[in-house]
């Protein structure tokens, strides 16, 4: 998986206006633009673009946009 475009996807999920900020350690929980409704905008995310199904109790287990990643890619 190309973490670049998943970075992209994340950004446009959550309604970040600089993707430029964002990497694969960032911490997405500590951005301004995270709220509950960004948790729901990144799980359809997953399910729609990546076909990957993650469980609330899942998602809060994962830090980093990297974490995402490696969990889509442990799905597959």
């Amino acid at each position: 998986m190309n973490i670049q475009d998943f970075i992209e996807k994340f950004a446009e999920a959550i309604e970040v206006d600089s993707v430029e900020d964002l990497k694969e350690n960032t911490k997405f929980r500590e951005l301004d633009e995270w709220s509950s409704l960004a948790v729901l905008s990144v799980i359809a995310m997953l399910d729609e673009e990546y076909d990957t199904q993650i469980e609330n109790a899942d998602f809060k287990k994962l830090q980093t946009i990297s974490d995402i990643v490696k969990f889509i890619e442990c799905q597959k």
